[in-house]
């Protein structure tokens, strides 16, 4: 009886210590994206895309003599859900890094995990900015990488001189908006020329709301709209822009969220013409891009997806990442923060992006106009790329403000008047 205890007790030892070796012989990767709900439509995508880049790195040789192993969440369009399922990769399956979040307050939800645990999140979205995390890259754009060149695009190029800032109600779009409104104003834009509405995600029902934008443009004066519309309240509200007949020569509208994914469920006859801002479009004529393409495809072993922005800062953020871990030796979060700083990475449209000391990247902007096929043809881009800026110079309360980690700086909200540093900042 003695001896029989002592084998099982010995097999459940063994079974044990062979467990932890094999979980110490993989690098553990959090997916943590929504897969069900409103954000379904434009986060799936981002979690293939991760997990090709998972299946890539590993062809060729993995990172530090390891494999590579997804470990894959659903929060389900769900924000708090966002902040429990980071609490459960970190502490119970224990990731050495996590890609994942769309909107800012899934991201918002998720930050004080990451902070308190000390781990890393690589954010693939455009954001509002005000805000930089030590525990954060910021691989998608800042305002001034989109929103506020797609204004000088729509002042300079369309000649709009009256605003409508469409978007979700959530903090992207009333952050994004405020900037913007700031800008405008900036600019001798009127108070009564900027039109500013909300909608809830999900929001299905767009006829008052296009019928006030049609009034409101109807008024003798170049109107076009700013969007920062959401996930999948988009299909409906493009729908009710053809339904009014709302043509992108009378009222453009140019998109911050809609990107070819989105448009990949649209009849986009009526869309033609009417424009988005990115840094990346599929239809980008680059070497590295028809090669990242046809590894999608291959991947994903449908020849009618698409390809779209998010989907190339995760591919950047990945391979900054893991370039960050070779040179740290070291998947552990103090060292791949450290050396992930100047880190330079091609794009896919043919240039170099960069990690920077306040934890955003050096992106190209364009402007893209619809075409009948649901690509996008750029009609603007900038010569160059553009740093990522995390405070905006047009508001008040972070127009001294500059973000830096790298030492002996090392703060995400230091006032350049005050010389203070006020550290972590969330809000």
């Amino acid at each position: 009886m003695y001896k029989t205890l002592q084998r099982v007790l010995v097999a459940i030892a063994l079974t044990w210590s062979t467990s932890v070796v094999c979980a110490a012989e993989t690098i553990k990767v959090g997916v943590l994206h929504s897969l069900s709900g409103t954000m379904a439509i434009s986060e799936t995508t981002l979690k293939d895309t991760i997990l090709m880049m998972i299946e890539e790195q590993n062809a060729a040789g993995g990172l530090l003599g390891k494999k590579l192993e997804a470990v894959v969440v659903d929060p389900a369009s769900n924000w708090p859900l966002f902040a429990e399922k980071a609490r459960e990769l970190i502490e119970k399956e224990k990731v050495d890094v996590v890609f994942g979040c769309w909107t800012s307050v899934s991201r918002k939800s998720v930050l004080p995990v990451f902070e308190e645990l000390n781990s890393l999140l690589f954010y693939p979205v455009q954001y509002e900015g005000e805000e930089s995390s030590k525990n954060v890259f910021y691989t998608g754009a800042a305002p001034n990488q989109q929103a506020i060149p797609a204004v000088d695009y729509l002042m300079n190029e369309v000649g709009a001189t009256r605003w409508v800032l469409a978007g979700t109600d959530y903090v992207y779009p009333r952050t994004t908006n405020k900037i913007l409104e700031a800008y405008l104003r900036s600019k001798g834009v009127a108070a009564k020329d900027i039109m500013i509405s909300y909608t809830p995600f999900g929001h299905a029902d767009w006829q008052s709301i296009v019928s006030d934008i049609k009034k409101f443009g109807s008024e003798g004066m170049k109107t076009a709209v700013v969007s920062t519309i959401n996930g999948d309240a988009n299909v409906p509200f493009y729908k009710e822009l053809g339904n009014q007949d709302v043509s992108a020569e009378d009222i453009p509208v140019i998109a911050f969220s809609v990107g070819e994914e989105e448009l990949s469920g649209f009849d986009t006859g009526p869309l033609v013409g009417h424009l988005a801002a990115w840094n990346y479009f599929m239809s980008v004529d680059a070497e590295v891009n028809d090669e990242f393409i046809d590894s999608w495809l291959a991947f994903i072993d449908d020849e009618e997806r698409v390809t779209n922005d998010p989907m190339e800062a995760h591919y950047i953020g990945f391979k900054m990442w893991a370039e960050a871990v070779e040179k740290a030796g070291t998947t552990e979060s103090e060292a791949v923060q450290e050396a992930i700083i100047g880190v330079a990475v091609h794009n896919l449209s043919g240039g170099i992006a960069t990690m920077m000391p306040n934890h955003h990247i050096t992106k190209p902007v364009l402007i893209g106009e619809i075409q009948d096929d649901g690509q996008f043809d750029t009609v603007w881009e900038t010569t160059g790329t553009v740093p990522g800026d995390a405070w905006s110079d047009y508001l008040p309360v972070s127009e001294d403000t500059i973000a830096s980690w790298q030492k002996p700086l090392s703060c995400g909200n230091y006032n350049v008047t005050s010389s203070k540093c006020s550290g972590q900042n969330y809000k």
